[in-house]
C-alpha cells in the first residue's frame, strides 16, 4: 500500500468546486512555507473572491483586502512587519480587473513580497462576470454571446507587462494541470518565497486553472479546455528569473 501524504500543518478544510485549482496551490504554498520553516512567520492579504476560501484553508494571520486591494494591503504589512514573510493571494479578476493599479504599483515599488494571482479567466465567486483575462469568444455572465475583443479589447498578460516594463525579482507563469507541471508550479512557488526571504524584491506567480461551474463544463473537459485552448495563450514558464538583469 502506498505511504499517505503528511499533510502540511498549515493547512485546513477549504471548500472549493469540483475541478478547481485553488486548493492545489494553496497547498503548494503550505508545502513551501513548512518547508522554508516560515509556517509560523507568515501573514497573507486576501482579496475577494474565491480567495476569501483561504480563512478556512491555511492556518496563518490573514487581512482581508477591499476588492482588488490586496496588493496595496500587502504593502502595509510588509512596511509594519518587516520579518514577516508577506504574501497576497488573489483571483485575475481582483488582482487584474478591479485592482490593476494596485498591483502594478507594488511591482512598480519592487516592494519586497508575493503575489499569487489564480487565473481562471472570469470573476469565479462573484457571479462568472467577463475579466480582463476572459479568452475571445468566451461566454459569461457580462458577455452572454462570447467575448468581443474589438470591444473589450484582448485579454491581459500582467506577468509579461511587469516582467518587461519594472525590474522586479521573479515572475512565473504556472498551472495545475498535470503532475509535471504542478511540480514546476511549486518549484515557482518557492523560488518566489526564497527571493522575498533573500529581500531581492517583488514576485508575482500566475497559476492557471479552471473554473468549471462558471465555463459550464464538468472538470474533465474544462481540464482539456485549459490546456487545448487557454495555455497556448498564457505561456507557462519563467519570465524574470531570480537575479536576471531586466
Amino acid at each position: 500500500m502506498a505511504k499517505a501524504m503528511k499533510v502540511p500543518s498549515l493547512c485546513k478544510y477549504a471548500m472549493f468546486c469540483a475541478g478547481c485549482g485553488h486548493g492545489v496551490l494553496l497547498r503548494i504554498i503550505c508545502e513551501c512555507l513548512e518547508q522554508l520553516g516560515q509556517e509560523k512567520n507568515v501573514i497573507a492579504a486576501i482579496g475577494v473572491g474565491c480567495s476569501c476560501h483561504l480563512k478556512s484553508g491555511i492556518d496563518c494571520d490573514l487581512v482581508q483586502s477591499p476588492h482588488g486591494r490586496a496588493a496595496a494591503v500587502a504593502t502595509g504589512i510588509r512596511r509594519a512587519e518587516p520579518d514577516k514573510v508577506v504574501f497576497a493571494y488573489q483571483g485575475d479578476g481582483d488582482a487584474y480587473s478591479i485592482g490593476l493599479a494596485e498591483t502594478l504599483n507594488a511591482a512598480y515599488r519592487n516592494e519586497n513580497m508575493c503575489v499569487f494571482a489564480v487565473n481562471n479567466g472570469n470573476f469565479g465567486m462573484t457571479g462568472g462576470q467577463m475579466s480582463w483575462t476572459t479568452m475571445p469568444g468566451q461566454k459569461t455572465t457580462t458577455s452572454p454571446r462570447g467575448r468581443n475583443t474589438q470591444l473589450t479589447g484582448i485579454p491581459i498578460k500582467v506577468p509579461e507587462l511587469i516582467a518587461h516594463s519594472f525590474a522586479p525579482a521573479y515572475v512565473a507563469r504556472g498551472a495545475v494541470t498535470t503532475p509535471a507541471e504542478i511540480g514546476r508550479l511549486r518549484s515557482y512557488v518557492m523560488n518566489a518565497f526564497q527571493s522575498q526571504l533573500n529581500h531581492e524584491g517583488y514576485s508575482i506567480v500566475e497559476v492557471m486553472t479552471t473554473c468549471p461551474t462558471n465555463w459550464e463544463m464538468d472538470p474533465v473537459t474544462a481540464q482539456r479546455h485549459l490546456v487545448e485552448n487557454v495555455i497556448p495563450y498564457y505561456q507557462l514558464g519563467e519570465l524574470k528569473k531570480r537575479g536576471e538583469q531586466p
